[in-house]
């Protein structure tokens, strides 16, 4: 009988320089796809979407303070009942500032503050998102009808008792130029996560 003894090759260990080599690739492969990745976050931020944050309660009950909002400029013009965010500095506002088109350059507004009536080009505005608290009047420093300047948008807060906009000297009809763009959706709370109504 014969007895046969298999015998095997040790293997050749690794060479820890090989072995440092490609761990070392694996981490500069890791930094650029990072790299990279946040580049094209701070490409589409910067050019296509942007973030911003509901600032008081001009907006109630659409949306709400804090609330943050993807807004976006791409290919943008305003258009009424669309809910935009622009620069107005000066004043108290030293940020953006978020509010909801009425009317746009060349349209005739006009608000009849006994029946807290909204027209535009004499046809009646359907506002099912308007707020408006009993006992309070609506203010104005415009005199009306009033018609939206060349390169203008006319902007009111849904919360109609509790907002600074375009009836205000504050704000007045803003110049296109300063709209961000237009709010896409509802990013936080995760809990309203969506589109606006």
């Amino acid at each position: 009988m014969n007895n046969e003894i298999e015998t095997r090759c040790p293997e050749p260990e690794e060479d820890p320089a090989k072995k440092k080599s490609a761990v070392i690739g694996e981490i500069f492969d890791f930094i650029e796809i990072f790299v990279i990745s946040a580049c094209l976050v701070v490409l589409i931020f910067t050019f296509a979407f942007r973030l911003a944050r509901v600032d008081g309660p001009s907006m109630e009950d659409t949306l709400i303070e804090n609330d943050v909002l993807i807004v976006s400029n791409l290919f943008y013009e305003p258009k009424p009942n669309d809910i935009v965010v622009f620069y107005e500095l000066g004043g108290r506002f030293h940020e953006s500032v978020v509010k909801r088109v009425i009317a746009t350059e060349g349209q005739v507004v006009d608000i009849d503050f006994d029946t807290w009536t909204l027209t535009v080009d004499g046809n009646v505005v359907d506002e099912p998102y308007r707020k408006l608290t009993p006992g309070y009047l609506l203010r104005s420093d415009l005199t009306y009808p009033y018609t939206v300047p060349k390169d203008h948008i006319f902007v009111m807060g849904d919360n109609r008792n509790h907002s600074a906009d375009s009836r205000s000297n504050e704000i007045g009809p803003v110049d296109t130029r300063k709209v961000i763009g237009k709010v896409l959706f509802r990013l936080l709370p995760i809990n309203k996560f969506g589109t606006l109504e």
